[in-house]
């Protein structure tokens, strides 16, 4: 018999990775508020986020391999053939991050293309070199925390993510205070030893399951072509939506105030991403838990409280004297740039409340394997982003992290609205 989803249950098992992703929202914010304290923090800030940027869209490929491996291992044969698949897509993203930085490639993209300053291109070609172990060592980790959740191991997730942020601090805080080296090459070492330390934890904490899968008996089959056609959909989805981020980049740079506004942008993003990390943790709850009607009527009454949480919470430091604290004190961004931010941050407060619906659309989704939406909703949000960049920029001269702000709000209703149709044709089909 099967027993009800109550909201503590709902809670208890969303609780160790909603800390997860908030200990993982952490670190950009530490990050930021470092460089900010060091020489040349403009420079070094822009070329942080434009390296991060770099770094996120050659993770897009692995992103979901944590909805992947929660939605399809199942047995013996399931599990080595996602492995597999893990693996020879981590092996490609390595090629490919080597690629990007070799000179000719390298100048062709970010001093030709994007046009960067050339302080902040050389700064940014070191960071990404840095970067190079980011991808693939969170693909590896993704898959085995998908087999953990999966097992209903979350806390274990949690705990890996602590040592995660332990590694970082530690790296960042020692080359902080023992070499010379520049504010964003302690960024991108101190992030790419954190989730270095992070994989191979959760691979430990993974090695009694994963014992107990592999002792069992085959299982059923799944085809390399079975994995690819429900994941193509996701891989895509990751891929479009973290390559708006050089996009935006792109167009900041020829924007008015450009470098104030890659300055500071990453400093919004690591803020909005805390409250964004509700939203984001929320997927693999609906797609381990969305099992029938009243399972659905739960999970999406507890989403309506996640995103009037965030909102609020948000618009307590957007709108109020505590902006000046976060900016300042925490981030610790001169007070020419925190008056400059203030206004985009406040655009910014809804933005929490869009991630938590999107998820949960997604999440009903994924768990019945109808995936293609998904990335149908990402490119028109993608259009929504380039388009109002575009207006912003090009033809109203509106500042560039202003026009950022919008872009990627518009962009998100869009998909937002989009999903409407598929999440309402898949919950009435599964769940009259």
């Amino acid at each position: 018999m099967e027993t009800k989803l109550t909201y503590s249950k709902i809670l208890k098992f969303w609780l160790p990775l909603l800390a997860t992703w908030l200990m993982m929202s952490a670190e950009n914010p530490f990050l930021t508020a470092l460089i900010a304290r060091m020489p040349a923090p403009a420079y070094n800030l822009a070329a942080y986020g434009v390296a991060f940027s770099i770094a996120l869209i050659v993770e897009s490929p692995v992103i979901m391999m944590l909805s992947a491996s929660v939605a399809l291992v199942e047995d013996k044969i399931s599990f080595l053939k996602l492995k597999k698949f893990v693996y020879t897509v981590n092996v490609i993203l390595v090629l490919l991050m080597v690629l990007i930085i070799v000179d000719p490639i390298y100048e062709f993209i970010f001093i030709k293309l994007i046009r960067l300053p050339i302080r902040v291109a050389h700064l940014t070609h070191i960071a990404v070199a840095l970067l190079i172990p980011w991808a693939p060592s969170i693909g590896y980790r993704r898959f085995y925390q998908g087999v953990l959740i999966k097992h209903n191991k979350t806390r274990l997730v949690a705990y890996g993510t602590i040592i995660r942020l332990s590694a970082m601090l530690l790296a960042a805080f020692s080359l902080y205070n023992f070499t010379e080296f520049h504010g964003v090459i302690i960024g991108a070492a101190s992030l790419s030893i954190g989730v270095i330390t992070e994989a191979v934890t959760t691979r430990l904490m993974s090695l009694k399951i994963v014992k107990t899968i592999i002792s069992s008996d085959g299982g059923k089959a799944i085809s390399y072509d079975e994995i690819w056609k429900f994941y193509y959909p996701l891989v895509l989805t990751s891929f479009i939506s973290l390559g708006i981020h050089p996009i935006v980049t792109f167009f900041l740079g020829q924007s008015r105030m450009a470098l104030e506004s890659l300055a500071i942008l990453p400093v919004l993003n690591s803020l909005v991403f805390i409250f964004r990390a509700f939203g984001l943790s929320f997927q693999e709850v609906g797609v381990a838990l969305l099992k029938n009607k009243d399972d659905f009527n739960s999970l999406k009454n507890f989403a309506a409280y996640i995103a009037v949480g965030v909102v609020t919470g948000l618009g307590l430091i957007s709108f109020t004297p505590l902006s000046d604290i976060w900016l300042m004190k925490v981030s610790g961004l001169s007070v020419e740039l925190a008056d400059f931010a203030k206004l985009p941050l406040m655009l910014y407060t809804i933005f929490p409340a869009t991630t938590v619906l999107i998820n949960f659309q997604r999440a009903l989704l994924v768990s019945k394997r109808n995936t293609k939406p998904i990335t149908y909703a990402t490119i028109i949000e993608v259009i929504g982003i380039i388009g109002v960049l575009t207006l912003g920029i090009k033809f109203l001269n509106l500042v560039g992290v202003i026009a950022a702000v919008l872009a990627y709000t518009f962009g998100r209703f869009m998909a937002n609205a989009y999903l409407i149709i598929p999440f309402s044709r898949t919950r009435i089909k599964y769940f009259k």
